[in-house]
């Protein structure tokens, strides 16, 4: 015990300078740092972009880091220590310069990528994958940099990485081709977020993520589906959103045969007109056109109204409001709508005859 507390008062002495440095600088330099990211952010606020918002939020945290690795630099140059011990000092402080670099690299990045990367015109979709792929090329880099720094040869670790990626390919061969075939989506841009695609398999809803291994729908009924990568980079694909999210949504009508077939076509177009405007999703764009389907059913006249939604989703809404409005229409000017109906003739017994309808 003696012998610890002579030690110990042997060492105090020279321990006193390097923490009032340390202490001191981390102060002035937190203080410091609390006032100038307070202006920024104030600054930050006021301007139309969103990029300096995204830089002073990326470097906020690291930039406490920094202040303590140049306390503690500091500290260190003031104490009186040997070559050997200020040199692991010096490549500890650098492997925590690097750390927090890379990190804060790599959050600004992706955070840029997320705000900004689908903005540019024939850049791809802004996906799990894509982000997850930009962080892992930024933490790559800062390995090898900190690899660098400590004195270690990279080209043996990449050599032994190679020999050995075999071995890991071979055993996450179904990973492996889930990553690879979400990339090539990502990167064709067939299939983008926010696309409402339908599957060869049935399965269908809007794109709402593609990350490593899969895909995923929201569906209508605001259920999830997820797709394996590989099985949607070879399934037949739908993509109800592209060359363009509009669409024709046809709104078929049977008339009693008896009815005016240019009368029923003035009706709808009239109706069609009256709702664009006030049917949310419905387009003046291309013109609400009419065919007469004469021969697709035998009882009646058959008639489709064609008109233009927003989207795919927007087509369903479209349909049911003009439904509405042509029954009613129809109502009112004494048209009828026609119904599947046949007549029996039944030869009675005695040799009478009877008709029945049902």
């Amino acid at each position: 015990m003696t012998s610890l507390v002579d030690s110990f008062a042997r060492i105090a002495p020279g321990l006193v300078r390097p923490l009032i440095v340390f202490a001191g600088v981390a102060a002035a330099g937190l203080l410091f740092r609390v006032l100038v990211f307070r202006s920024l952010r104030s600054w930050a606020r006021k301007t139309p972009t969103d990029v300096d918002n995204i830089i002073v939020a990326a470097f906020s945290a690291p930039s406490a880091l920094w202040i303590v690795i140049l306390a503690a630099d500091l500290a260190v140059r003031s104490a009186e220590l040997s070559e050997r011990a200020v040199g692991n000092v010096d490549k500890t402080l650098i492997i925590l310069w690097i750390l927090s670099l890379t990190l804060a690299a790599s959050k600004l990045a992706v955070s840029v990528f997320a705000r900004y990367g689908s903005t540019f015109k024939g850049a791809a979709a802004v996906t799990t994958l894509g982000q997850n792929l930009i962080r892992l090329v930024i933490i790559s880099i800062g390995l090898l940099l900190m690899l660098n720094a400590l004195g270690i040869s990279v080209t043996p670790i990449l050599t032994a990485l190679g020999v050995g990626g075999l071995a890991v390919a071979l055993g996450l061969q179904e990973t492996l081709a889930n990553l690879f075939a979400g990339f090539f989506v990502s990167v064709a841009g067939n299939v983008r977020v926010g696309d409402y695609i339908r599957v060869s398999s049935g399965e269908e809803g809007s794109v709402t993520d593609i990350s490593w291994r899969a895909t995923t729908l929201r569906t209508l009924a605001n259920n999830l589906v997820i797709i394996p990568n590989a099985q949607l980079a070879q399934a037949l694909v739908t993509n109800y959103s592209l060359p363009e999210p509009r669409l024709s949504v046809p709104v078929p009508f049977n008339v009693a045969l008896e009815s005016d077939p240019a009368r029923v076509e003035q009706i709808l177009l009239d109706e069609a007109a009256r709702a664009i405007g006030v049917v949310p999703g419905l387009l003046a764009e291309p013109a609400p056109i009419v065919r007469f389907n004469q021969g697709t059913v035998d009882y009646a006249l058959a008639f489709t109204l064609i008109v233009a939604a927003e989207d795919f989703v927007a087509q369903f809404a479209v349909q049911h409001e003009l439904r509405k409005r042509i029954v009613a229409r129809l109502a009112r000017e004494g048209i009828e709508m026609a119904f599947p109906a046949r007549i029996f003739n039944v030869q009675g017994r005695a040799g009478g005859a009877g008709r029945t309808a049902p």
